[in-house]
């Protein structure tokens, strides 16, 4: 069961007294946002507005909606971090998952014992990692947990951003990624290439998502060899607060430029196969807005992330682009 660290969300409406706030968290946990937002109505008799758009990470969330709103807070739930506040109004809140890891954990001594493995997870398994580590050394598993930096704390990644689990990367066997996410896992694959494990406590299972991964690469190699065909290419800064790269556009925009390309620059919320249907005249596009988006989804022409797009940039010089995913930020 997901536990939100609501006596933080009452300290703050206390002490900074709002006439309305505003929640919100990822998909999965929209509900318990929903009884938050409930429990602050009845307790402080406010309005409390859920928004109810897809919020992926720090990068993404929608504090202007906040802002339209006219709330004088914004709790983003479950996307914990080493930053608390990330803007005057908005403030970062813990969520995290309760459920044992240990009918799991002995599926994964007997498939690692004598191992080392880099320990990953995501916010709401944060708590656990240590408890966690202790139990696998006990059964024979050398553990070793990455060092945060920036947003992240010891031993976390985001879904582009893998700082920890390349610090330890040379010296470990695998990485074993603490919760239920292919997506976070996925991406702790591509980055660091080496064999990478889900330790799941829901469906009490170990399973590896290396091969996933592998054909998420083939997929986004091939779509960079597909755009090197393009002559127009189209630049998509994203609107999110947190994905608001215009400068990285327009180094692109230049650089392209230099290879003989035409290029538009366009900016959109949500970048989507729908929407980019509707722009007519472009070969293929590059978005600095999210690097998942353009591995994990499909387009019927080419979406390069950055990382995509540098390495584009490479082949049309006729450059060597082996590892091009291998970087601790995907941005």
């Amino acid at each position: 069961m997901i536990v939100i660290d609501e006596n933080k969300i009452f300290e703050e409406i206390k002490n900074r007294k709002p006439t309305s706030v505003s929640l919100n968290g990822p998909d999965g946990i929209l509900n318990q946002v929903q009884e938050m937002g409930l429990k602050i109505m009845k307790r402080f008799g406010i309005p409390a507005y859920i928004l109810a758009d897809t919020t992926w990470g720090s990068c993404d969330l929608n504090s202007n909606g906040a802002k339209v709103l006219n709330t004088e807070i914004l709790f983003n739930i479950g996307h914990t971090n080493s930053i608390p506040i990330f803007e005057e109004n908005v403030v970062m809140i813990d969520a995290f998952d309760d459920i044992s890891f240990d009918r799991v954990i002995p599926k994964c001594i007997d498939k690692l014992k004598g191992k080392t493995v880099s320990l990953i997870t995501d916010s709401q398994h944060l708590h656990q990692i240590q408890n966690v580590k202790k139990t696998l050394e006990d059964g024979g598993i050398n553990v070793l947990i990455g060092k945060g930096k920036g947003q992240l704390n010891d031993g976390q990644v985001f879904g582009c951003e893998f700082y920890p689990a390349l610090e330890t990367k040379q010296s470990a066997d695998a990485n074993v990624f603490l919760g239920q996410s292919n997506f976070h896992a996925a991406g702790l694959a591509l980055s660091t290439n080496i064999p990478t494990y889900v330790l799941d406590p829901y469906f009490n299972e170990i399973r590896e998502v290396t091969e996933f991964a592998r054909k998420l690469e083939k997929k986004s190699t091939l779509a960079i060899y597909k755009a090197a065909e393009a002559k127009i290419f189209g630049i998509i800064v994203g609107l999110k607060e947190g994905q608001l790269s215009k400068l990285t556009a327009l180094n692109f925009k230049k650089e392209f430029e230099k290879e003989g390309k035409t290029v538009y620059l366009f900016a959109l919320t949500d970048i989507t196969n729908e929407r980019l249907k509707n722009i007519k005249g472009v070969d293929a596009f590059i978005q600095v807005a999210c690097p998942r988006i353009s591995t994990d989804n499909q387009f019927d022409k080419p979406v390069l992330s950055t990382p995509q797009a540098t390495a584009l940039l490479k082949v049309l010089r006729n450059e060597k682009i082996d590892g091009y995913l291998q970087i601790p930020h995907w941005l």
